[in-house]
């Protein structure tokens, strides 16, 4: 059953990336983040050395995903801005994974919930405006 129900989802994400505008793209990709750095939280509060580095790994491979889209050129300060943001978000995550530190990845978290919560404020009659390769 669990087998079946995790390669649902894998299917219905996949799915949903595949007719999805780049703005809901990144949506999906703060989604993601957010859900690995909660469950790399519960594997280090639960002392699960193996799947804290599945998940911080994949967090991390994420938030760099995200800073490896921006457009440096066509973005500006912005850009600039989220790109220190996002490397900032990175050491903090190692850090976590070092020092078994949940209060790190809450920081993380917390930062990466902001900077969604600004992007899905974006109107949608806007989405075809702004991508995150636009900033």
């Amino acid at each position: 059953m669990r087998t079946s129900l995790k390669s649902y989802r894998k299917v219905s994400v996949e799915s949903e990336i595949s007719v999805a505008s780049p703005h809901r793209i990144i949506q999906l990709m703060f989604e993601g983040a957010l859900q690995r750095l909660a469950q790399s939280r519960y594997a280090i509060e639960n002392n699960d050395i193996a799947n804290k580095g599945i998940f911080i790994g994949k967090a991390i491979g994420i938030i760099t995903g995200l800073n490896n889209s921006l457009n440096m050129e066509a973005g500006g300060d912005i850009a600039n801005n989220l790109s220190e943001l996002y490397d900032f978000m990175l050491r903090k995550i190692s850090e976590a994974n070092i020092n078994n530190d949940v209060q790190a990845i809450d920081d993380v978290s917390e930062i990466l919930r902001t900077i969604k919560e600004g992007w899905d404020a974006i109107p949608q009659k806007d989405h075809h405006i702004v991508s995150h390769s636009d900033v």
